[in-house]
């Protein structure tokens, strides 16, 4: 290795281990809305503290981040994949410690069929937020999709592990379970 590779390296690590994590991820007061999240019975109010996580999961400090997460969004919303999937590389590029522009790329992913790198993303994603329940669901149905039914229960139970209102997750996971056991729950 060079002395100059030596020191850009150097450098850049230094740059990147005072920077805070890539946006909301690394917010306190996510704690406190996964505690409310764990303690609560009341489904409207899960509702209403789920979006919130979410708020703070698109959340970044670059005004710039923040338009292309919303075109690259919009475009995923409006089937266009190819835009989405443009938008989410840049982010990616631009921000590799922000965990919801690999959640969200990896949705791009899975939906243009690319299973081992939506799912090679969702792992990014889950070692900068672990609580990533959405990113835990995703990584489910990538299993599915790739006909890997065990992995895709362990995907769902850890989603519902951190978010025990996810009904639909629930129901999933419930239906893997019969077929594996062929007993009802």
């Amino acid at each position: 290795m060079t002395i100059r590779r030596f020191f850009s390296l150097t450098v850049l690590l230094l740059l990147t281990l005072g920077v805070p994590a890539g946006a909301g991820q690394g917010n306190m007061r996510l704690d406190g809305l996964f505690q409310a999240l764990h303690s609560t019975t009341d489904a409207a109010y899960a509702e209403s503290v789920e979006e919130h996580i979410w708020d703070f999961w698109l959340d970044h400090p670059d005004p710039a981040m923040v338009r292309d997460m919303r075109a690259g969004v919009l475009s995923l919303n409006s089937d266009d994949y190819e835009s989405a999937l443009r938008y989410f590389d840049a982010v990616v590029a631009r921000d590799p410690s922000y965990a919801e522009g690999w959640n969200k790329r990896a949705a791009t992913r899975y939906m243009l069929g690319d299973y081992r790198s939506a799912m090679a993303d969702l792992r990014h994603a889950l070692l900068l937020e672990p609580r990533h329940f959405g990113a835990f669901v995703e990584l489910g149905l990538v299993y599915l999709a790739l006909g890997d039914e065990k992995p895709a229960l362990r995907a769902f139970d850890a989603a519902l592990k951190l978010n025990p209102h996810l009904g639909r997750v629930r129901a999933q996971a419930d239906a893997l379970r019969y077929r594996a056991t062929g007993t009802a729950l």
